[in-house]
C-alpha cells in the first residue's frame, strides 16, 4: 500500500470518517478545469486552506474542502512554493499538488518588503533558484547604472511590491522594474504634495518617507510621525530618530542601541547631525512616501513608544519627558 494511502486510512480512522476510500478516490479523479489553458497564483503566505479556497473560487477545484483535506492527508501545509502556475491538460487533485509542491511555475515571484534595506533585497535576490543572480558581482554604483537609473545608491529607490517573473529571468530585470514603478509612485506624489513642505527635490521626499516607514508600524500613525519630523525640520531642530544612526552603524549594529552609538558621529546619525541623512534608509511603502508628502497637521515636536507599536505625541519637552518616564523608564 503506498505511504499516502496508509497515511489516508489513518487519519480517517482518528477523524471517524467513514469515507476514506472516498477521498482516495477524490484525488485520483481528473478536475474540471474548463477552458484550458489556465493560470492560477499562489502569492507568498498562501496556506493550505487559502489555496483551497481560491482553487474552488476560480473554478480549478469543485470542493475546496476536499481538496484541503488531501493536502493535510498529504503534508502538503509546509510545501506550497509560490508562483504562477499554467494547467493546459487535465490534472487531478493529486497531480496539481504535486505540480505546486515541485514548483513546475511558468512564472516564479519575488517579494520586496517595505522597511527592507538593499541588503536584504540582495540576500532575497540571491536566495531565488529560479532567479539569474547577475547583480551579485556588481557594485551598487554598477547595479544602478545597469537598470538605467541615474542615481549611483540604490536604497529606497525601490517600489515594495511582489514581482513575478519567468524562470531564469536577470535579477537586473526584476531591480528596473521596481525602480520604475518607485520613480511613478514618486512622482505622483510629489505633484500632489502639500505646499510649503521642507524638501528641495522628490528625493528628499524619498528619505523623510523611509524614516517613516522605520518609526511605525502602526499605518494611522504614518501623518503624525512626518508631520513631528517635518515640524523639527522647520525648526531646525535635529530630527534624532534611533533608525537612522542604526542604518549608519550598518553591520555593526548588534540589536543593542547604546548611548555611545548616539553620540559617535556617521553621516546617518540624526542626533550629530542636522537635516535630513544623505539617502533613504529602507524601502518605503506608497503610504510611507503618501505620509512624507501629506503630513498631518500637528503641533508636536516629539513622540515615544508605548511598547504595543504605538507612540505617544507631544508638543512639549516637559510632556515628552512625563511620557518617556511613564512608558520608557516605568517610574
Amino acid at each position: 500500500m503506498k505511504k499516502w494511502i496508509k497515511r489516508l486510512v489513518l487519519f480517517a480512522g482518528a477523524a471517524g470518517l467513514a469515507g476514506a476510500g472516498g477521498l482516495a478516490w477524490y484525488g485520483n479523479q481528473p478536475l474540471r478545469i474548463e477552458p484550458l489553458p489556465r493560470t492560477i497564483h499562489v502569492v507568498p503566505g498562501t496556506h493550505l486552506r487559502s489555496l483551497s479556497t481560491m482553487l474552488e473560487r476560480e473554478g480549478v477545484v469543485g470542493n475546496a474542502r476536499a481538496f484541503w483535506l488531501l493536502g493535510r492527508v498529504l503534508g502538503k501545509q509546509g510545501t506550497l512554493k509560490v508562483g504562477v502556475y499554467t494547467l493546459d491538460r487535465p490534472l487531478t487533485p493529486l497531480q496539481l499538488y504535486s505540480k505546486i509542491q515541485r514548483g513546475e511555475v511558468s512564472q516564479a515571484v519575488v517579494q520586496f518588503i517595505e522597511g527592507r534595506s538593499w541588503r536584504e533585497v540582495r540576500a532575497v535576490l540571491a536566495a531565488q533558484p529560479l532567479l539569474k543572480n547577475d547583480s551579485a558581482g556588481l557594485s551598487d554604483a554598477e547595479v544602478m547604472q545597469a537598470i538605467g537609473a541615474a542615481e549611483s545608491h540604490p536604497e529606497g529607490l525601490l517600489f515594495p511590491d511582489t514581482y513575478f517573473y519567468a524562470p531564469h529571468t536577470s535579477d537586473l530585470q526584476v531591480l528596473r522594474r521596481a525602480y520604475r514603478l518607485q520613480q511613478e509612485k514618486l512622482a505622483a506624489a510629489w505633484e500632489a504634495r502639500a505646499p510649503n513642505l521642507p524638501y528641495k527635490t522628490p528625493y528628499e521626499a524619498l528619505v523623510m518617507a523611509s524614516i517613516v516607514e522605520k518609526e511605525t508600524g502602526a499605518a494611522f500613525e504614518r501623518p503624525e510621525i512626518a508631520g513631528v519630523f517635518i515640524n523639527r525640520l522647520r525648526r531646525g531642530m535635529r530630527l534624532q530618530t534611533d533608525p537612522t544612526v542604526i542604518y549608519g552603524l550598518g553591520e555593526r549594529f548588534d540589536g543593542n542601541l547604546r548611548k555611545v552609538d548616539l553620540q559617535t558621529d556617521t553621516p546617518y546619525n540624526t542626533y550629530t547631525r542636522a537635516g535630513l541623512p544623505p539617502t533613504p534608509i529602507a524601502m518605503p511603502s506608497e503610504a510611507a512616501i503618501q505620509a512624507a508628502l501629506n503630513p498631518a497637521k500637528t503641533s508636536a515636536l516629539y513622540f515615544v513608544s508605548r511598547n504595543d507599536g504605538t507612540h505617544v505625541f507631544s508638543s512639549t519637552l516637559e510632556a515628552h519627558n512625563r511620557a518617556v518616564n511613564q512608558y520608557q523608564r516605568r517610574r
